[in-house]
Formats: C-alpha cells, structure tokens, sequence
C-alpha cells in the first residue's frame, strides 16, 4: 500500500528514475492558503549539496496538478508533481541480477517477479521522499500552531558531525546516525488508548522513510534504567505541563500537553563504493559488488525536513480525526 491516513490522506508515487514523482492529499480542509512558492524551504532542506551526499542534482519544483484554486485549498485531492531530469540509469544494470546487500533490490525482485523498476532504486528510494515532504508542508499548515522542528543529534556515533563525514568519505564507507524531532504547543487529548495512539501513528510514518531503523519517545530505552519516581513526570498546572518530559509528551497513547519529542535511528545508505561479496542471481554464486551511481555516504543529513513532514503528517490526520469526533459528540 502506498497511502497513508484516516482523514488526512497521503498517497505517494513515482520511481527514482522515472518521468516524475510525487504525492496525492485527500482531505485537506479547504481555504488553506497555498502556492508551490510554500515548498521551497523545506524542499530546499531535503537537497543534495552537502558534503556527504549525493552528486545527483535535481530542481525539485513542485507542480501543484489539483485541489488548489486562487491560492487556496479547495477541499479536493491536492496532487503535486515532481519530474525527475537528471537520471542515469545505466550505473545500475548489474543490479537486478547482481542485488546490493542491505539494500531493496532482491526482496523487490523477489516480490514483484522481476517487473519492479530497479534503476536508482525504483520505488524504494529515498528520493520519493519528496512526495513525503511535500505532503508535510501542507499537514504544517493544518496543525499549526503547533510547530515540528527535527535535528540531527549525532551521524556515525559522533556529535562531532563535520569530522564524522569527512571520515566516511576518505574511507569510502557510509554511515548512520540519530535524528530528534520536537513538536510544541500540543494540545491535551490527541491520540487513542491503543491502536491509534500518538506513538504509533507517528513511528508508522516514521517508518516509512527509507533507512528508518529505531524509534524512541521521551526517555526511551534508558527508562529501563529509572525506577518509578524517576522517570514519573510529576505535574505542574491545570494545563498538564511537567516538571520533566520522559513520556515525550504522551500519556496513555495521547498526548498531554507537553511537547512530543521522540529520535530516530537512521542506518547507513547500503550503497558504497567498496566492494562487497554477495550473491549473484544469475551465475548463481557469491561474487564481488562494486557499486556504480551517485549516492549518499550520510543520508542523515537530508533526513531533518522529511522526519519533520512525517511527523506533521500523523499529527494533522490525528487532529482532523479529534475534531471530526469532537463535532459528533456535540451534535449528541
């Protein structure tokens, strides 16, 4: 399934070397003021050109198809397009029968019989993350004024971020890293007691970003070290706001007024230009890989924009389900 969503609905599309990519929104309330000039920012965020990151230069600019009319949300389907222009589809020929470890290529083959378009990783490359990050631009403007901010904390275990990716390209290996994102001025009562709860709203579409391997709210894992009176947040006032925040800002699965704070772990991109013994489809053995292309060594590093419209994303079809229940509980 490619769609996400209850109310607010994100449907995404597109390979990394086909004509174009992009999302579908469903949903969105009409009168939203939007023009394709309110993506740049973030898309711009999302870009290559850092050291560390893929050579590969795209224009990325948003072509909004539907659902805006004069500047503003309609309350149709909003599509938005983005055509890819600088492709080289040639750098991965020996893919298909030759997959990279790590990687999509085989399980993809596997799954889909062979007819998956495997040139710059097809539908499972992080370049469809625009779709993603586009649709959060517009889920930022339906939460507000509630605000998502992500950081990277460390990239290869260090906090030292500059010397951590000069290292990874002087040895021609990539490298992970931790990414935290905060969202303020929540309200009290988002979420559900269980299936639907903030957490899991957010990690399932935490998930669907490529390279997404862990999550954690709060205090996370090192509330397996705290006793109760440590890790309980004693609260301050009418409003919910806590002496300290190692729920994240969730309470029971719904949110308690603080802000929601969780990280992620992002892997290392599995392209890399060393080689690399693994299994060859068609000869039928265990022969070197080296991997031709342009890809990134930090992914973590265009990662910040997108958890951010992840995030904004779970929340606004969190806050358009609170509302709809909200407005039903009145008419009663």
């Amino acid at each position: 399934m490619n769609t996400i969503g209850n109310i607010y609905k994100v449907s995404i599309f597109g390979e990394s070397h086909g004509v174009a990519l992009g999302c579908c929104v469903d949903g969105c309330p009409a009168g939203i003021p939007l023009t394709e000039d309110d993506f740049a920012e973030d898309l711009a965020r999302r870009k290559s050109g850092a050291k560390g990151t893929t050579p590969r230069k795209e224009d990325d600019l948003p072509q909004i198809v539907s659902g805006v009319f004069q500047g503003h949300t309609t309350g149709a389907p909003i599509t938005i397009l983005f055509h890819n222009n600088n492709t080289k589809s040639k750098d991965y020929s020996q893919l298909f029968d030759h997959p990279r470890p790590g990687h999509a290529d085989f399980v993809a083959r596997v799954k889909y019989g062979g007819f998956n378009d495997y040139t710059g990783g097809g539908h499972f490359s992080g370049r469809i993350t625009l779709g993603l990050v586009a649709a959060g631009v517009i889920a930022k403007k339906i939460i507000a004024p509630m605000n998502v901010n992500a950081q990277i904390l460390e990239v290869g275990g260090s906090k030292d971020i500059e010397s951590a990716v000069a290292k990874a390209i002087e040895t021609h290996d990539s490298i992970g890293g931790i990414v935290e994102c905060t969202i303020n001025n929540v309200p009290v009562g988002l979420g559900e007691p269980f299936f639907a709860s903030v957490e899991s709203e957010i990690s399932r579409m935490a998930f669907s970003i490529p390279a997404i391997k862990g999550i954690e709210f709060g205090a996370g894992f090192n509330v397996a070290k705290m006793t109760g009176s440590q890790n309980n947040d004693n609260i301050l006032d009418v409003n919910g706001r806590t002496e300290t925040n190692n729920a994240g800002g969730i309470n029971g699965g719904i949110s308690n007024g603080n802000p929601i704070v969780f990280r992620v772990a992002v892997k290392p991109t599995p392209s890399i230009s060393l080689s690399q013994d693994t299994f060859n489809i068609k000869d039928g053995k265990v022969e070197p890989l080296v991997i031709q292309g342009r890809h990134d060594l930090c992914i973590v590093l265009r990662v910040p924009p997108v958890l951010e419209a992840a995030a904004a994303i779970a929340l606004a079809d969190l806050s358009l389900v609170a509302q709809t229940a909200k407005r039903v509980f009145t008419k009663q």
